[in-house]
C-alpha cells in the first residue's frame, strides 16, 4: 500500500505494438497515461516541487506559478494539492476544455491567454506567468523550460525504467519537445549507460525544432493544433547531443495515428502521442536492420474527446475523418 497518490508516479508499463507495420523493428510504447495525473508530466511536477522544497525556494505559504500547455499544470496541481500549495497556471487558449476543467476542479487558479502570439509578447503564456510571479508576494515561478529538476526526473526515473524493462536492449527513443525535459533527461541517462542509443525527434508542422535539428537555425514559427509539443524557441535546458534525426508531422497525420492506435491496439492516447507514433512508424519503416524502438503515450486521450476524437470537431476544423 502506498502512503500517497504521489507514490504512484512512475514505473509505468511498456507495451509492444503488434498491429502496425513497423518494418524490421519492434516498436514499444511506454504508457505514461497511467500516471495518477494522466501524463508523463507528473514526473517533472514532483521533481520540480520537491527540488524547490529541498533547496529552500518554497515553503509553507508559498504561491507556485507556471506556464503550461495543460499536462505540466495537471501534474503540478496534483503535487501542490497533496502538499498544500496554492497554484496559479497560465494556459494558451488552444488547449482542450477537458484539461482546463480538470485543472479548475483540482483547485488550480487558471488564467487563459492567447495562443496566437510568440515569446516576447506580454500575453505570451510564459511571459505572462513570469510577470504574475514577479508581482505576487511569496511566489515562485517554476519555469519548466529552464528548471534543471525537469530533465532530472527523466534521467533518474524514466531512463532507468526503460533500460530495465528492455533489459538494456534499446536502440532508439522517439520523443517530442515541449520543455525538452524528456529528451534532455534521457540524453543524460543514456550517455552514461548506453551512449549508442539514438534519439529521434517528432515535431509538429509549424514548430521550429526540426529546422534547428537539421539546419542549426530556425525562422518564425507557424501554428499547429497538437497540444504539448512543438515550440517557437529552443528551451534553455535542451540537450540535442544524442539526436539522430527529426521528423515533421502534420496535425492530420498526428490525429489519424492516435485514432488508429485506439482502433488497432486499444490505447486511448493524446494528440502528441499521435505525433510520436507517426514519426516512430516512419523511422521504423526506414531501417534496414532490426532495432528496438521506444516511444511514449504522453497522456490519455480522455483529454481530447471533444477534439480529435470528435468527428464533428475534425470536420469543422478542416481535418479528414479516418
Amino acid at each position: 500500500m502506498e502512503n500517497s497518490v504521489l507514490d504512484l508516479i512512475g514505473n509505468t508499463p511498456l507495451v509492444k505494438l503488434t498491429r502496425f507495420d513497423t518494418g524490421l523493428c519492434d516498436l514499444y510504447l511506454k504508457l505514461e497515461d497511467r500516471n495518477p495525473g494522466g501524463s508523463i508530466k507528473d514526473r517533472i511536477a514532483l521533481s520540480m516541487i520537491t527540488h524547490a522544497e529541498k533547496t529552500g525556494l518554497i515553503g509553507s505559504g508559498s504561491v507556485l506559478v507556471e506556464a503550461t500547455a495543460g499536462n505540466t499544470g495537471l501534474g503540478l496541481t496534483l503535487v501542490a494539492s497533496v502538499k498544500g500549495y496554492r497554484l496559479v497556471l497560465v494556459i494558451p487558449d488552444k488547449m482542450s476544455r477537458e484539461k482546463i476543467i480538470h485543472l479548475r476542479a483540482m483547485g488550480a487558479e487558471v488564467i487563459v491567454t492567447r495562443s496566437d502570439v510568440n515569446k516576447g509578447h506580454p500575453e505570451y503564456y510564459q511571459d505572462m506567468a513570469e510577470r504574475i510571479a514577479s508581482e505576487t508576494p511569496g511566489s515562485y515561478y517554476i519555469n519548466q523550460f529552464g528548471n534543471p529538476a525537469n530533465p532530472l526526473a527523466h534521467e533518474t526515473t524514466t531512463g532507468p525504467e526503460l533500460f530495465r524493462q528492455l533489459r538494456g536492449n534499446i536502440d532508439t527513443v522517439v520523443c517530442g519537445i515541449g520543455s525538452s525535459g524528456t529528451m534532455t533527461g534521457l540524453t543524460h541517462y543514456f550517455q552514461a549507460v548506453k551512449p549508442d542509443v539514438e534519439i529521434v525527434i517528432a515535431d509538429p508542422a509549424g514548430s521550429v525544432i526540426k529546422d534547428y535539428v537539421t539546419r542549426g537555425s530556425y525562422g518564425d514559427a507557424g501554428s499547429w493544433s497538437v497540444e504539448g509539443i512543438g515550440e517557437d524557441f529552443i528551451p534553455p535546458i535542451a540537450d540535442f547531443s544524442m539526436v539522430k534525426t527529426a521528423y515533421t508531422v502534420s496535425d492530420q497525420e498526428s490525429f489519424s495515428a492516435a485514432r488508429d492506435l485506439l482502433r488497432k491496439e486499444g490505447i486511448l492516447a493524446g494528440s502528441s502521442s499521435g505525433t510520436l507514433l507517426a514519426a516512430a512508424l516512419r523511422y521504423c519503416r526506414e531501417q534496414t536492420i532490426k532495432k528496438n524502438v521506444v516511444s511514449f503515450v504522453c497522456d490519455t486521450g480522455n483529454k481530447y474527446l471533444t477534439k480529435m476524437y470528435d468527428d464533428s470537431w475534425l470536420l469543422e476544423n478542416n481535418f479528414q475523418v479516418s
